[in-house]
Formats: structure tokens, sequence, C-alpha cells
């Protein structure tokens, strides 16, 4: 396992990515096709790879399948820190903390609890108990139901070591500020909206100098040259990538409530890997769109 604060270096600037989880026809992980997979992508430089993420579809998985994609993935990713998404109760969340651990885990993405409201403190006792439960790095996603503010983060980076890193996902720059601000150093912080590429100039203004890429997945090629071109402030170059590859791909994503998953999926697809379809109650692509998605990346191939 990787150390906490050595974690943090790693992921601090360089590109991250969701990998997607790989059904069979059974409906069953397929770990021959996600090794398949990553194997493919440990060709491209990469930061790290956060597994049963958002993208992974953590709220499809059980606990028991999520040990099954860490342990697949710690086997074929060529050395990658392995991160994981990890997520629902306290109690569960926890459990499934030290299933990644166990399983050669290097950090979680504690993803939102679900359904249910609850109060700053309620969220706070979460985050600090998780972080509690495990030696592992832990990286707070804000998002959803579950949003902290600076000064949260602080109390808790005070009182949790291994709190290294905060993604956001809500899109409030607002509060991103006054994270990185109060928080400087003692955070690596990750951008983390849908298809980040289309918000990592405007985060890069608030202090956010890295992000996750969904398509790393199956354009690996582009999202590593947007990458390279954000790092350098290369806006012109970003700017291009995005009128030519990111809106289209947006415009096609936001068909359809869940086309973040499913839309990338369908991209693994067509480069060649075995992705299955994504689980209930997300839906695939229809035939039309993946012809859309077909000729985009056929426009990059």
């Amino acid at each position: 396992m990787i150390a906490p604060n050595d974690l943090r270096s790693i992921i601090r600037t360089g590109l991250l990515s969701f990998p997607v989880t790989p059904f069979d026809a059974d409906n069953n992980v397929n770990t021959t096709a996600f090794r398949s997979h990553l194997e493919w992508l440990s060709d491209y430089p990469i930061a790290a790879l956060i597994v049963a993420g958002g993208t992974g579809e953590l709220f499809s998985l059980t606990p028991s399948e999520v040990v099954e994609v860490v342990r697949t993935a710690k086997a074929a990713s060529s050395g990658s820190p392995i991160i994981s998404g990890c997520g629902y109760g306290t109690k569960l969340a926890c459990e499934m903390a030290q299933g990644i651990e166990e399983a050669g885990g290097d950090g979680i993405l504690l993803l939102p609890h679900y359904l249910i409201g609850a109060p700053d403190d309620g969220i706070e006792a979460h985050i600090r108990t998780v972080c509690n439960s495990t030696n592992m790095a832990v990286i707070i996603y804000n998002r959803g139901a579950s949003r902290v503010s600076a000064d949260t983060v602080a109390r808790l980076s005070d009182q949790c070591p291994n709190l290294v890193g905060f993604k956001d996902g809500t899109g409030d720059i607002d509060t991103v500020r006054r994270v990185t601000l109060k928080m400087g150093d003692r955070l690596a912080y990750i951008g983390g909206m849908p298809t980040h590429e289309l918000f990592a100039q405007a985060y890069r203004g608030a202090g956010v100098a890295t992000y996750s890429s969904a398509v790393f997945n199956f354009v690996p090629e582009i999202a590593l040259a947007f990458h390279k071109a954000f790092v350098a402030g290369d806006d012109a170059t970003c700017d291009k990538l995005l009128t030519d590859f990111y809106y289209p791909f947006a415009a096609i994503r936001d068909r359809k409530t869940g086309y973040e998953v499913a839309a990338v999926k369908a991209g693994v697809r067509m480069r060649g890997f075995a992705a299955g379809p994504v689980r209930s109650p997300l839906m695939d692509l229809t035939e039309e769109e993946d012809e859309m998605m077909r000729q985009l990346i056929k426009k990059w191939d």
C-alpha cells in the first residue's frame, strides 16, 4: 500500500481516470475483460486509476464485487496506484474500506451516502469514522447529498492524517475556492464534474490543479493531449479539443440521464473491448446514438 502522503503527492497534478466495470451476458463482473482493458490503458501514463467509482458503477456493485474489482485492477495495472470508490452508509462504507485495503488498494474515494439527506455534523462524523476505519488514503468526493464546507474539511484534516484529497463534483466554485485557500498544500484537489474537461479551465482558477477523466477509457490519446495542454496553460489547444471532441461527446451524453456512464461504455466497446452493458436502472445508448459515438471516435482514430 502506498502511504497516504505519498499518494497525495502522486495524484496532486497527474491525470486520474475511472475505468468502467465490464459485465458479462449474465450481468456478472467480467474480470477477464476488465483485465484486458486495464492492460491496454497501462500503456498510457496516468497518475492513478479510480476503480469502482462513478463511471465504474459503484452504485450497482455489491461490496464483494468492489473487492474483486480492486484485486483484478491491482494485478493488471502495471504498478499504477489503485484507488477504489467506497460509499453508502457509515457501517457499510467502513466494511467496504477494510475489504479494499485487504485486497491491496492504495486509497478510497468516499462517494456520497445515498437517498437520505443528512445534517452537516452527521456528514462530518460519517467521513471521520470511515477515515478512522482504514490506513489507506481517503479522498472526499464533495457531491450530491454529501457536501462539506471549508471549515468541516479543515476539522477533518486535523483529525484524520490519512485524509489527503478533496474532489468536487458540485460545480460550486465558491466552496471549492474556500477549501483550496483554507487548506493550501494540506490536500490534493481534484476536479470531479462529469466529463470534467468541460470545466477544467474554470476550476484551475479556483486552485484545482488536476481532474479525473472518463473519456480516458476509450480515447486516452485525446484525454492526455487535453491534460498536457491544461497543465501547460495552453488554452488554445484546450479550446480546440473542447470544440472538436468534448462538446460533441457531451451532446450525446446529455441525451438521457445516466449516459455519463453508458456513453463511455459504448466508447470502450467501440475500441474493441468487451465492456458489456450498464446495469439497471441505467440504460445503454440506442442504435442511433451508438452510431453517433462511432462516427465521433472514427474522426479521431
